[in-house]
């Protein structure tokens, strides 16, 4: 008997040790290839932790930056878009390190990619996330406190990642993410208990350091035992089985994690929303540029918060100052302790805290005079203002873009529907001011429910923050406040600026000394005039032209539709006098017959052969002035294949024409207004006003020819058959206010034989010419008072 029950034994042993046995051999392929994940061959691989920027030393418990590492799942036809946009972007800033996984011999120069051994691109990738899994946790697993699987078409917002990872405790098992079990298709067919779920792959899944931990070795059994087709289901089932967490089953993680469900489209509208702005990850962005896009806003958006924080900052100094009763002129916040550097403006300067720092009213400085007084704006269905060269005009969309920014929420219970009227006005100093009354609707949506429409009165101030000043670059140059070797290019240029900002960035710096080398950095511009008769303004126009481009800059042509009309021979004398002056330069004139068409005249002189497609031109009229500032600006603005330059140019009143010859204008309220809706000064390399087909060349007369040209502009880009919409890009108009451009004074003369549009456009320039407010209020005060001594006459 005890023999028997000793043969039993051994029996029972030799079986156990068999069964090991078996299932290491069974494994055993799966294991060597989790062992074995390791970079492509030819790379330079100095091991794990140095691969990803990781010290030995580092750790959870002594750096703020190994809280999270960031797995992301790639594929070898991915690489080069959605990989390096997603490592361009936001797999930059954040206190963790990021590492991204394909197939074997994976690889792009500058990316820390990962090829694993034994794994393809094939769909599911089931394999390479188990694999994924495997690598952290044997090579990162006491690195950081949390890990996370993701694909190369999530969008993470690293820093409210790291505030919602660090309010958890990655000591426990972990298992976040957007929980599901199946659309109704596949519900039943997953093989999953009544208990069990799984956290959706797409948005992202978080695991904690002792999920991964009580997961990752438990990884082969996984491998061999799935149910599915699906990576994501079974990841979940294999955390639920060895780990014992379930994903967690939260209604909230659906705006945390959120997916999109607009497939390609997603992203793609606009981004003001409240879920895009209340999401930690954000999927799918399946196109790199729009990865970039919400890179591009995101960053937008925390520059708004950083400005408000920066604002309440001052205030809190500012209320400090009112309690610890500091006058406002003293420097210190308390005896001996000072807000800012002593220096007036030190490099770390934080802003005036006695403008910034007041809080919102609306009198936060009372005018000492009547000049000093700010006049509201109107809004109704129009907005009326009594500065405005428009008094009654559209309203601006990005007022009620403010507005309801908020106010399409989804779960709101008071909806925005309509302004009833509104006052606004902007203080240069403080910010914009908003006295709205509007039309709200209240909705109960339990219990009894209602809709019942709600008035009120609201008070708006949108605050500025102090001026920042920052370098920028202008057509390939460096700007700087040092020294103006661009004059040194140009022959001795003297500039004017006229603003404030212009004088803080009123020189270049190129890094070369020849003036050869800089020319052919500068495009060439070919200023382009029509014209017929105007022999004086010509000539001032001529003298102008000599002062500035023939005397100071060598990379500018001149080339005239010369209309033949009475005046043509008197107009080409001069040309050719100006053209045996200076030899050496471009000056050039076509000539045009028939009645005179601006449209024509420009449309002609472009397509000439004296203008290349590298060239930009010029469209310009013979009453225009303007410096050598313009030259500049028409150039930084001007970007081919990108973007055009409408200049808004500014127009002299007929009550300060001169007698005396003189050309120089003083630009005030009194002196003139930008004439916001003249589009005919105009700057476009030839290459693209080829691509939209130039001018309309059918327009007779005065005006019209410019709008039209800008409408086929806009055509050009949206159209499905045009040129720029079949090659794929778009030309973007940029406008400003240019000080260097004047319009001299001239009269003008409406023909009544015009077409309707263009009699009614050039009534309404010739009205505007008149004067300022002033000037046209005080003929209205003198006519009324001279009315009032004739009635006094006449009545006994």
């Amino acid at each position: 008997m005890a023999q028997r029950k000793k043969l039993i034994c051994y029996g029972l042993f030799g079986a156990l040790i068999g069964f090991c046995i078996g299932m290491y051999l069974r494994n055993y392929r799966v294991i060597e290839t989790a062992n074995n994940c390791q970079l492509k061959s030819g790379l330079r691989f100095q091991g794990p932790l140095k691969f990803i920027n990781l010290e030995a030393n580092e750790l959870p418990s002594n750096s703020q930056n190994n809280l999270v590492l960031i797995g992301v799942m790639t594929a070898k036809d991915f690489l080069k878009e959605r990989t390096k946009a997603v490592f361009d972007t936001w797999g930059q800033n954040f206190p963790g390190r990021i590492a991204f996984f394909s197939s074997e011999g994976s690889y792009l120069q500058g990316l820390p990619i990962i090829g694993l051994k034994g794994v393809d691109d094939r769909y599911p990738p089931q394999k390479k996330s188990f694999m994924m899994l495997h690598y952290m946790y044997e090579h990162y697993i006491d690195k950081f406190e949390w890990f996370i699987r993701a694909d190369d078409d999530v969008f993470i917002r690293t820093d409210k990642l790291e505030h919602f990872l660090r309010s958890i405790d990655s000591s426990k098992p972990q298992f976040i993410g957007q929980a599901g079990k199946g659309n109704s298709e596949e519900f039943g067919l997953l093989s999953l208990e009544y208990d069990e779920n799984f956290c959706m792959g797409g948005p992202g899944v978080i695991l904690s350091r002792e999920t991964l931990r009580r997961v990752a070795p438990h990884i082969p059994t996984c491998l061999k035992n799935l149910y599915s087709l699906h990576e994501d289901v079974e990841v979940g089932r294999c955390v639920q089985k060895f780990a014992g967490v379930p994903c967690t089953w939260n209604y909230e993680m659906q705006a945390i994690l959120h997916h999109n469900s607009s497939g390609n489209e997603a992203f793609t509208g606009n981004l003001k929303n409240k879920e895009v702005h209340s999401a930690i990850t954000l999927h799918p962005v399946k196109k790199s540029p729009i990865m970039y896009r919400l890179y591009a806003y995101m960053h937008g958006v925390k520059a708004q918060e950083m400005r408000q924080e920066v604002l309440m900052l001052h205030r809190d100094i500012s209320a400090m100052s009112d309690l610890l009763h500091i006058a406002k002129s003293s420097k210190n916040i308390a005896p001996g302790v000072p807000i800012f550097p002593n220096t007036l403006r030190p490099p770390k300067y934080l802003g005036d805290h006695e403008i910034l720092g007041i809080n919102p009213t609306l009198t936060k400085r009372y005018p000492n005079t009547s000049n000093e007084l700010l006049e509201w704006n109107f809004i109704a269905k129009h907005m009326y203002s009594a500065t405005h060269f428009n008094p009654k005009r559209k309203i601006e969309s990005s007022i009620m873009d403010n507005i309801n920014n908020y106010s399409r929420q989804r779960g709101r219970v008071i909806e925005f529907r309509d302004i009833l009227y509104a006052y606004s006005r902007l203080n240069t100093l403080y910010g914009q001011d908003f006295i709205l009354d509007m039309l709200l609707i209240y909705k109960k949506y339990r219990g009894k429910k209602m809709t019942v429409p709600v008035r009120r009165h609201l008070y708006v101030q949108r605050a500025f923050t102090d001026i920042q000043i920052r370098e920028t670059s202008l057509f390939g140059l460096n700007i700087s406040s040092e020294k103006d070797a661009y004059r040194e290019f140009t022959g001795k240029v003297k500039r004017i600026w006229n603003t404030g900002i212009e004088k803080l960035s009123n020189t270049f710096t190129l890094n070369v000394n020849d003036k050869s080398v800089a020319e052919k950095v500068l495009p060439n511009i070919i200023f382009i005039l029509p014209l017929s008769g105007r022999l004086k303004t010509f000539t001032r126009f001529l003298r102008n032209y000599e002062q500035v481009c023939l005397k100071n800059d060598s990379k500018t042509d001149l080339l005239i539709g010369l209309y033949i009309d009475e005046s043509y021979n008197e107009a080409l004398e001069q040309i050719n006098r100006l053209k045996m002056q200076y030899p050496d330069r471009e000056i050039n004139s076509i000539d045009i017959y028939g009645n005179f068409s601006r449209g024509l005249a420009l449309d002609l002189a472009a397509r000439s052969n004296y203008a290349s497609t590298e060239d930009i031109l010029f469209f310009i009229d013979v009453d225009i002035m303007f410096t050598i500032e313009t030259l500049d600006r028409v150039r930084s603005n001007t970007v081919q294949q990108q973007q055009i330059y409408l200049p808004i140019v500014f127009s002299e009143y007929s009550q300060n024409r001169r007698t005396d010859g003189s050309e120089n204008v003083e630009i005030t309220n009194d002196s003139g207004y930008f004439r916001e809706f003249g589009y005919g000064i105009c700057a476009i390399y030839k290459s693209d006003l080829l691509a939209v087909d130039g001018f309309v060349t059918d327009i007779k007369g005065w005006g019209l020819e410019d709008v039209k040209f800008l409408d086929r502009i806009i055509a050009s880009n949206h159209g499905r058959g045009s040129v720029l919409n079949k090659i794929g890009r778009e030309l973007s108009v940029f406008r400003t206010s240019d000080t260097s451009l004047t319009h001299i004074f001239h009269t003008i003369h409406c023909d009544k034989l015009l077409d309707e549009s263009q009699y009614k456009m050039c009534i309404g320039t010739k009205a505007n010419t008149i004067g300022s407010y002033k000037f046209i209020e005080s003929l209205v005060l003198k006519m009324n008072n001279s009315l009032m001594v004739t009635r006094q006459q006449i009545v006994p």
